[in-house]
């Protein structure tokens, strides 16, 4: 809070921010407006509606220092270990009102659902990791509809953008921020080549995953595709790596690597190095492939290293949502999303380094005493009711609301009827 206590120009707003990311992190069933503002002892949620859809304060500018204050303490002082990783994630919605909602495809979810789609970027260090900033992708049918357009608040300015564009919005706006990685990772949605140059220019080397009949060309001249490629790695030249460890035991892939050209190079830029990174299951055969680029040559370790960190963001992603209520802000307008979002990522960002800060203090005394490293909800439940306060709960402020919620929902249900007896009257 004191590092964003700035961005507020006035101190109710930043009294109502405390207030809010203390609710986000309690111990809830839901957490939405209503929930927060009775946890935070508010007789009402307006307050809470008013920060996030009317009050004077800028939600990039938090989500920045917010930013700023978890690579801080994340760094571990060398660039080489830091690790920016973009992935989208969705959330289910029951209506076309919220912003940018629309049925479209969602790993997440699946399958073609009602949804939101936010593309997100993480920072990931040995020390941890958590998700600096998010951007909501507004789908080419919502960007073209005007009336959900005024509806929802879009702004004139935000038109249509592919995800692998929002990615490379992120990518700038973090650094103009000033942070800096080694290396971008990201799934085969951000592949293409205008975001792999675009994070060229900014002098980043990336990982990033691509389809199997994405084609590339060989330091020998040969244009194929990657599956293909596969064939000209010899059998001696595949190497077992440790990947990784679940709950059921240490994973195992092969991997190999074959040196391309690039095809992304910008002006006036070195081509640097370019391969192909091959993981193939051990069992099944199946085989993944990543396009890497690096200014210097990498060794095969150092890939697959930032190959696999892209599974931390999916991590942050599901411990965001179940432990700060990243999915369930039930807001309709444009700035109400991204003021809810900036909140949930605020409170993941204090929880996340602060698990990162207590591991460091465990060190191997952890597991000298058989406990498993410390994790997110672990660490949580010990901060309840001592750094993070208990939510009101006395008889008489209990009572108040149920009273506001009754009469509230006895207000919206009149509404609705006149407004269905209005609809079914002939003009």
């Amino acid at each position: 809070m004191a590092r964003i206590a700035p961005c507020f120009p006035r101190r109710e707003s930043r009294a109502t921010c405390a207030q809010m990311l203390a609710g986000l992190l309690m111990e809830l069933e839901d957490k939405n407006c209503w929930t927060l503002a009775e946890a935070a002892g508010h007789p009402t949620p307006d307050r809470l509606q008013h920060f996030l859809a009317r009050a004077s304060w800028d939600e990039q500018q938090v989500t920045a220092q917010a930013a700023r204050w978890a690579i801080e303490h994340l760094d571990d002082g060398d660039p080489d270990h830091a690790v920016l990783i973009i992935d989208e994630t969705a959330d289910a919605k029951s209506s076309t009102d919220a912003a940018a909602a629309a049925r479209q495809y969602s790993g997440t979810l699946g399958g073609v659902a009602l949804c939101q789609v936010a593309v997100h970027l993480a920072y990931a260090t040995p020390r941890g990791h958590t998700i600096l900033d998010r951007a909501l992708y507004l789908p080419a049918s919502r960007a073209a509809d005007d009336e959900h357009r005024e509806l929802a608040h879009i702004p004139e300015q935000t038109m249509f953008a592919t995800k692998p564009q929002l990615a490379g919005d992120l990518l700038q706006r973090a650094h103009a921020t000033g942070i800096r990685a080694a290396f971008v990772t990201g799934d085969e949605v951000y592949g293409g080549r205008e975001l792999r140059t675009l994070i060229r220019t900014l002098l980043l080397g990336y990982v990033l995953a691509v389809r199997s009949s994405t084609t590339i060309i060989t330091h020998a001249g040969r244009t194929l595709a990657a599956k293909d490629a596969a064939t000209l790695i010899p059998a001696g030249a595949w190497m077992w790596l440790r990947t990784g460890s679940g709950t059921k035991g240490t994973r195992h892939y092969d991997w190999a690597m074959l040196a391309i050209r690039p095809d992304d190079t910008p002006d006036e830029h070195d081509p640097g190095h370019a391969a192909l990174l091959i993981r193939r299951h051990r069992y099944t055969g199946q085989m993944s492939f990543y396009r890497c680029w690096s200014p210097h040559p990498v060794p095969l370790a150092r890939l697959i290293h930032v190959a696999t960190s892209r599974w931390r963001i999916e991590e942050d992603h599901q411990l965001a949502k179940q432990t700060c209520g990243l999915d369930a802000g039930q807001v309709i307008r444009w700035r109400s999303w991204h003021r809810w979002s900036t909140m949930a990522l605020l409170a993941y960002a204090f929880i996340a380094v602060a698990t990162a800060y207590q591991r460091q203090l465990d060190g191997p005394l952890a597991e000298h005493l058989g406990l498993v490293a410390i994790a997110i909800p672990e660490l949580l439940r010990q901060l309840r009711g001592v750094v993070i306060p208990d939510p009101r709960r006395d008889p008489e402020h209990r009572l108040t609301w149920s009273i506001w919620r009754r009469r509230h929902q006895y207000r919206a249900r009149l509404c609705h009827q006149r407004w269905h007896t209005y609809a079914e009257t002939t003009p």
